[in-house]
């Protein structure tokens, strides 16, 4: 921060080295700098090295970083990595990867999910469930496909097959209808 703050004073003190125009004296004087803005300027923080997931989905997933605690329902539309803390009910239509930093403690229910990370509670995917090799799991799993990894743990049961996507898809319409009105 002290050395943002020591280069932006010498951005705002230097001179201008502009031209001078056609018709002024040479040495006019060169008007005052422009006031410092009133709301404070901050240097971005440099962002920490991804997870070694991020290399090949990072482009067109939305990113909840490490620093990241959510408590309540999450709810999205599209596809997602979490990579911090959730505390509550994951619903989506999309695909969701749990990062290898995040922590989930709640139900997740989406078309698919990739878990390289921490979940305590159930799966429900209409679609297929991935536990990569340091995964850990405590709660049941009801998926079309179901893929684990060595190395993965997995504590509680699974459905898998037709019958279980099936099912899985009358629970995401449930979900994912809007409240009646009236």
């Amino acid at each position: 921060m002290v050395i943002f703050n020591v280069v932006l004073k010498k951005i705002i003190n230097q001179e201008s080295s502009e031209p001078i125009k056609q018709g002024e004296p040479a040495g006019a004087p060169t008007p005052p700098p422009a006031p410092a803005p009133s709301t404070p300027v901050f240097a971005p923080k440099p962002s920490p090295q991804p997870s070694a997931f991020h290399s090949s989905t990072m482009s067109s997933k939305n990113i909840l970083s490490s620093d990241v605690e959510i408590k309540g329902t999450l709810k999205f539309s599209n596809d997602l990595i979490i990579d911090g803390r959730i505390e509550g009910e994951v619903n989506s239509e999309g695909d969701l990867t749990v990062g290898e930093n995040a922590h989930i403690k709640g139900d997740i229910k989406t078309r698919a999910v990739t878990v390289f990370g921490k979940v305590e509670g159930n799966i429900t995917v209409t679609d297929r469930c991935e536990l990569k090799q340091n995964a850990e799991l405590v709660g049941d799993i009801r998926a079309g496909k179901l893929a684990i990894e060595e190395g993965a743990s997995f504590m509680g049961s699974s459905t898998v097959g037709a019958r279980a996507a099936a099912a899985a898809k009358a629970d995401a319409s449930k979900s994912h209808t809007p409240p009646h009105q009236g």
